[in-house]
């Protein structure tokens, strides 16, 4: 039976830390159900090296929530931009490599591509209006504001810039315009240049996409200490990071790899806000199943099990539950779930030529 188009709002929002907004996302699904279009959501991705579980398992969550929602994807291999953010050296080649490995990942698991086609931005900048369009874009924005929105590829305004590195935030937005996308779906760290489309969107003649910001799981690390920023900046800073190894779970760790990192994570007792172990269990783990049974010695109180979040964060909370409870469960829950993504690199022999020539050039890279 189908979903009502209240039913199809509450599955976006939750997918949505932030909404912009419902009012619009309610008129957009009316006329495209009175119409019979397709709505297609955006999310874009660097080939930037190996994928963590929150641009693997997570994404694919929440993908398959829009799409449950009625909502088709087109997912950009962004190899151009990867490029101007001079990822591999800006070498087109060894990124557009790295994007092809993203794609079998993306395969593996569990993402319903039937619903979703990808794209590739060397295939959009062959077009010159393409170009005409990120410059009618350039002209109608501060540069001031791009700088800003240098925050999408994890840089600052106040770094050392190259010149393609702000040409970047003016691709990006276009890409939106370019593919015809009706809502933008990705992290909150890609929200600046979400905001700027809608701004830019009237001097294009073109509708003010809606944007679905989800969120970001934080690295395994401990917090930095209190700054000025704003909470949605913090969070940023926090997000889960391939730069910093150590600090994610990549969709092809061992078993081991993700024990012994979920062992040194940040995880002080009773401790809720900004606990990454935390995050994994409720953002990953109890979207996947419906109990989570945390195993334990009878000498120790023996296994609790848990339908929901809130109720684990409440004996979390109130010591009930401690980390060297939740850290080992947590890491076998997630083994359980990298299991099939290994599996398929191990036995299709172009993921895993692909997967390995990924791990050769990131060696290359930090030596």
């Amino acid at each position: 039976m189908a979903l009502s188009i209240d039913e199809r709002i509450d599955l976006i929002k939750e997918v949505a830390e932030e909404l912009i907004n419902e009012k619009e996302l309610r008129e957009l699904l009316i006329a495209k159900e009175k119409s019979g279009d397709e709505i297609w959501a955006y999310d874009g991705f660097e080939p930037s090296g190996r994928i963590h579980i929150a641009q693997g398992l997570l994404r694919a969550i929440n993908v398959n929530k829009l799409i449950k929602a009625g909502i088709k994807f087109k997912f950009l291999v962004a190899d151009w931009h990867a490029a101007a953010n001079n990822k591999f050296g800006g070498n087109i080649q060894t990124i557009k490599k790295v994007g092809k490995y993203f794609v079998q990942v993306w395969k593996a698991c569990g993402m319903d591509l039937s619903n979703v086609e990808f794209m590739w931005a060397s295939d959009l900048v062959k077009k010159p209006k393409y170009w005409e369009m990120v410059l009618k874009i350039s002209i109608n924005t501060s540069l001031n504001r791009t700088m800003r929105c240098t925050q999408i590829m994890g840089r600052k305004s106040t770094d050392n810039l190259l010149t393609s590195q702000i040409l970047y935030p003016m691709m990006q937005c276009a890409d939106i315009f370019f593919m015809n996308i009706d809502v933008c779906q990705l992290g909150m760290d890609q929200r600046k240049v979400n905001m700027l489309s809608r701004e830019v969107a009237k001097y294009l003649n073109k509708p003010k996409p809606v944007a679905v910001h989800h969120h970001m799981v934080a690295g395994l690390n401990q917090p930095p200490p209190d700054s000025e920023l704003n909470a949605i900046d913090k969070a940023i800073e926090r997000k889960m990071s391939k730069s910093d190894p150590n600090s994610a779970i990549f969709m092809l760790d061992t078993k081991e790899e993700i024990e012994k990192k979920i062992k040194k994570a940040w995880c002080p007792t009773e401790v809720v806000e900004g606990n990454p172990i935390l995050e994994y269990t409720k953002y990953l783990i109890f979207e996947k199943v419906d109990e989570f049974i945390i195993e334990r010695p009878e000498k120790y109180g023996g296994n609790l099990s848990y339908s929901n979040y809130d109720d684990l964060e409440e004996d979390y909370k109130s010591g009930k539950l401690s980390p060297m409870d939740l850290k080992p469960n947590v890491a076998r829950m997630l083994n359980e779930f990298l299991i099939p993504i290994r599996k398929y690199f191990e036995q299709n022999e172009t993921a895993k030529k692909l997967f390995d020539f990924v791990m050769k050039v990131q060696k290359q890279q930090t030596r």
